[in-house]
């Protein structure tokens, strides 16, 4: 059994990765629908959150119904992460997480997220500071390192845990390769199997199908999965992955009919997290995934993105579903 503080997470939890402009409440709605055992909110600038920034506190709301849920930080100064730690404390998640493993530029270029990774006491002094700062279990989120000449992922593991973390999610790359190639499981797997480490360990990357999840449980040894693109737009990889470790059969893919309502929920979710016009400007970027691989889709989705009233999205949300009920089923 995984716990992390309190939290019972069961057997072998599937994560949702934070993902920035992606991991928000509606979406999150979804793949807790789906199966989705832990989640975390966007990373959150500390430097926003102290400040009252509206952007970084609205990434605060969590709902009763998203338990169990970390909310994520990210920084470079110490007293900040200290302060930004009590907000959190404050918004009562099941745990507080620190970014250790964002790798875009504006964000590194600051020596936050994957841009600590050049400066590893440093980043064990804002560990230990945040974990001083609050009574919610921290874990962190990282990546193998720097570049190939920094794979220190081992002895991160060891001093993360030494000062007091949770748990620890590894994404398979390090900071240089970005998104790009395959990600490595194996340094996971060694921390995994170092006889020193006891706390949860999650690994990250790549995953985007139920047999390729299995493949990697099994044959690296994880304490649970974490999954960040291969959940856009198809949360419901989180339930074909858990059929998948119960039966060995996999599900068949979402019909027509679910594809569409989940979007539809993911929508009016939107709009009532963020009001109509920002909701549905912001659900825009998810109709391609949603809706990928169907023959002739884009006039749908070019109708999906000019749309400006919730009763005409929803109209053409049905139009779409009624169209592909009939052409796929006499594909």
């Amino acid at each position: 059994m995984v716990k992390i503080g309190k939290t019972d997470l069961g057997e072998f939890p599937l994560l949702l990765a934070p993902m920035e402009d992606v991991s928000d409440p509606p979406f999150r709605a979804v793949c807790k629908q789906q199966g989705c055992d832990l989640m975390y909110t966007e990373f959150i600038s500390v430097e926003g959150l102290i400040r009252d920034a509206a952007k970084s506190i609205q990434k605060l709301d969590i709902y009763d119904d998203e338990r169990p849920i970390g909310i994520q930080i990210f920084g470079a100064e110490i007293e900040s992460m200290s302060l930004a730690a009590e907000r959190v404390e404050a918004a009562n998640p099941e745990l507080l997480d620190i970014n250790f493993g964002c790798p875009v530029k504006k964000v590194v270029c600051k020596m936050a997220g994957a841009g600590i990774l050049q400066d590893i006491p440093k980043m064990i002094k804002l560990t230990e500071k945040v974990i001083k700062s609050t009574s919610l279990p921290v874990t962190v989120k990282t990546r193998l390192g720097w570049d190939e000449n920094t794979l220190n992922i081992e002895e991160v593991a060891e001093r993360l845990q030494d000062i007091g973390i949770k748990a620890l999610s590894i994404h398979g790359r390090t900071r240089k390769q970005m998104y790009k190639g395959e990600a490595d499981w194996t340094l996971i797997a060694k921390v995994k199997e170092n006889p020193r480490i006891n706390i949860p360990i999650f690994g990250n990357g790549d995953i985007d199908s139920p047999q390729k999840a299995k493949e990697y449980r099994d044959k690296y040894g994880v304490d649970g999965i974490m999954i960040g693109r291969g959940a856009i737009g198809y949360p419901w990889i989180f339930r074909e992955i858990k059929h998948y470790f119960a039966t060995g059969e996999i599900l068949d893919p979402p019909t027509i009919e679910e594809r569409v309502e989940v979007a539809r929920t993911h929508f009016m979710k939107s709009i009532e997290w963020k009001g109509e016009k920002t909701g549905i400007a912001e659900m825009r970027r998810h109709y391609t995934n949603y809706f990928r691989d169907l023959p002739g889709v884009k006039e749908f989705r070019a109708r999906l993105v000019s749309g400006t009233e919730s009763a005409q999205i929803n109209d053409i949300l049905d139009e779409l579903k009624e169209h592909y009920q009939d052409v796929l089923m006499f594909d």
